[in-house]
């Protein structure tokens, strides 16, 4: 009988927990991080955004500006692993934003490196439309 009570026991420990309770790699969920960046009239604010390697952001673009801006930044959304429903925000590495409107993306940080950010509209960038995203 015990021996009966050592094979369920084991069978009990040895069984896996349920996938919907892990992430890859058998780590616990990770806490999204806010972050908003304001679109103004040939700024962006801030100017530089610092994220960390392997974290996950909810990228919060609000374009405060009577006018339409991007929020381009190529080579940093190739990087990023961009979650699915949000995907089709990004075009060609931009995010397109009409006056007063909010877009929100859901992303892992990339690899560790600077990244130029910038409006792609006419003249904006040479009006200081610039910026950088520091991954630590």
């Amino acid at each position: 009988m015990n021996t009966c009570r050592l094979v369920i026991a084991a069978a009990v420990l040895a069984a896996p927990l349920p996938a919907a309770s892990q992430q890859p790699g058998g780590t616990a969920p990770a806490e999204m991080r806010v972050l908003t960046v304001r679109l103004s009239n040939f700024q962006f604010d801030p100017a530089t955004i610092t994220l960390e390697h392997g974290a996950s952001y909810d990228l919060k673009l609000v374009n405060t500006a009577s006018g339409g801006h991007d929020f381009a930044a190529k080579e940093f959304f190739s990087a990023a692993r961009i979650a699915e429903a949000d995907r089709a925000k990004v075009s060609d590495g931009q995010v397109p934003l009409a006056a007063g409107q909010t877009v929100e993306i859901h992303l892992v940080a990339p690899q560790p490196g600077s990244y130029k950010l910038r409006c792609t509209h006419f003249m904006h960038s040479a009006f200081g439309m610039n910026g950088k995203i520091v991954v630590q």
